[in-house]
């Protein structure tokens, strides 16, 4: 399958999930615009390499699902890839109990995403904002930001700007800056 960037939403729906046409209507709705490149399910990083290549420069992240020992808070950690994620470094930062990985029913129940799907798309299915959103200082510094919109099979190349801005002021989430 070869790798194209389109701009904009899919000329079709057919065999598309809901919860992706959800993103793009959202998304045009706002007035923000995206690329958009379809793939092959790509669930782990290495996956997302080639695809990492089309959306360039876009920054790619790791979105991590989290959450404290008792499972009472939750959190969306997104960190450049090249990073590694230290549970006690965020901890720390967020004055929180040791963090470790949310079970998948969770990830479904807040942000209606599935394992290998993780988005900060997600966050516009947290209504109650169950979830908060931490951002590794060195995404925001990148002028392009790229996720999936909720699904695997598509990846989009947005403006930082707009995602940190616009997008999340419209789902009505804040974000907490870490270091890593």
């Amino acid at each position: 399958m070869e790798l194209r960037l389109v701009k904009g939403r899919p000329e079709s729906t057919e065999g598309r999930l809901e919860k992706e046409i959800r993103v793009y209507d959202l998304l045009d709705s706002l007035g923000i615009s995206y690329d958009r490149v379809d793939h092959e399910e790509a669930n782990t990083m290495e996956a997302c390499a080639a695809i990492d290549e089309v959306l360039a420069p876009a920054v790619i992240c790791k979105n991590l699902f989290l959450c404290n020992a008792q499972k009472t808070k939750f959190y969306l950690l997104m960190i450049r890839e090249d990073k590694k994620f230290k549970t006690k470094e965020i901890s720390h930062q967020i004055n929180s109990s040791r963090l470790s990985f949310a079970p998948p029913e969770y990830m479904e129940k807040y942000l209606d995403i599935t394992p290998g799907s993780v988005s900060v798309m997600g966050l516009m299915n947290d209504k109650e904002n169950e979830v908060t959103l931490l951002v590794d200082e060195d995404v925001l510094k990148a002028e392009y930001f790229g996720c999936h919109p909720c699904i695997n099979t598509s990846s989009l190349k947005l403006k930082t700007s707009d995602v940190f801005g616009t997008f999340l002021q419209a789902v009505g989430h804040e974000y907490q800056v870490v270091e890593l």
